[in-house]
């Protein structure tokens, strides 16, 4: 019985799949993009997510939880020469941080049309999504909300404007010492 046996078992032993998910999730984190099977695809996607949730926390006992979960490998460029960083490296100085704002959907799967050549699996393309650069985490979710902000703002502007105005009409406004009265005498104040 499978009773709260999560995920499907791809046709491999236990230790092979994690195997499987380690080295794919360290290539999808590498070039920001792999191309896989469907099923692959959709099992990696929940790993590398919550491998991108540790590390937004950026602590060194969010590292190791990654270095354990996801053993790290030096990285190497497309000639072949090894680089300086790390797949945890770059997960946590590039990948994570640009994530800061975004609560999940770290990853996205796009179809692609052509299928593998000798069991005809579905191919697909699963890739980190790009970074969003402004978020507002104003309280104002709704755009009922974010209108009547607005509008709370506008009406802060205008009067925050017309107050300065009234002050410097009021100083502006000569004052005469003497007025003259009906009966030609002046009157000093």
């Amino acid at each position: 019985m499978r009773h709260c046996n999560a995920g499907k078992q791809l046709s491999r032993s236990t230790s092979h799949r994690k195997a499987l998910r380690r080295n794919m999730a360290a290539s999808l984190i590498q070039h920001g993009a792999i191309r896989t099977t469907e099923v692959k695809a959709k099992e990696l996607r929940g790993f590398v997510e919550k491998l991108i949730t540790v590390a937004k926390k950026g602590t060194l006992h969010a590292r190791r939880q990654v270095i354990s979960t996801l053993n790290d490998r030096l990285m190497a460029d497309d000639k072949g020469e090894i680089l300086d960083k790390t797949v945890v490296q770059k997960l946590f100085d590039e990948v994570a941080p640009s994530y800061s704002g975004r609560q999940g959907g770290y990853t996205r799967i796009i179809h692609l049309a052509e299928r593998r050549i000798g069991d005809a699996g579905r191919q697909v393309m699963l890739q980190l999504v790009e970074p969003t650069k402004a978020v507002d985490n104003s309280p104002a979710t709704t755009s009922r909300r974010r209108a009547r902000t607005a509008q709370r703002k506008a009406l802060i502007g205008k009067s925050a404007k017309a107050i300065p105005v009234a002050k410097a009409e009021v100083k502006a406004e000569p004052k005469a010492e003497t007025a003259p009265t009906d009966a030609g005498e002046t009157k000093s104040e």
